[in-house]
């Protein structure tokens, strides 16, 4: 089980670990090996399963202090229930510059929960990163 973060409520919490059994269960049925559209696909499907709502490579504007909006728009994986930010990976290990990527994302979208999740490995739980912001 992931580390809970004291400042998130019970029902993201809850969202959480359904996000992450979601994640189990398409990596169980797919295994490693495919491009992360098709990872993309199947998570939403899992996603429907538990009556989650989502949005897909839902757009943030990049906001550069005080108030000018940047080009380009960036596009979020996914976003459950506007609470949790879902950055899917097919890569050989996560690096920094992914947990940089989810974190900025974070901070600009305001969502205060995200995952790493990177489908190219043998076992799930060594695919998922859970990252908090305050």
């Amino acid at each position: 089980m992931l580390k809970k973060h004291a400042d998130l409520s019970d029902d993201i919490e809850d969202m959480a670990e359904k996000v992450v059994d979601a994640a189990y269960h398409v990596h169980k049925n797919l295994g490693a090996g495919f491009p992360e559209r098709v990872y993309e696909s199947a998570l939403c499907v899992e996603l429907e399963k538990r009556f989650l709502q989502f949005d897909k490579q839902k757009i943030i504007k990049v906001i550069y202090p005080p108030d000018i909006v940047l080009d380009p728009e960036y596009r979020l994986d996914l976003v459950v229930e506007d609470e949790i930010i879902l950055e899917l990976k097919c890569v050989e290990k996560i690096l920094p510059v992914h947990q940089a990527q989810l974190y900025s994302y974070m901070r600009m979208s305001g969502i205060k929960l995200g995952f790493l999740l990177n489908f190219n490995v043998p076992l799930i739980k060594d695919g998922i990163k859970r990252q908090c912001i305050k």
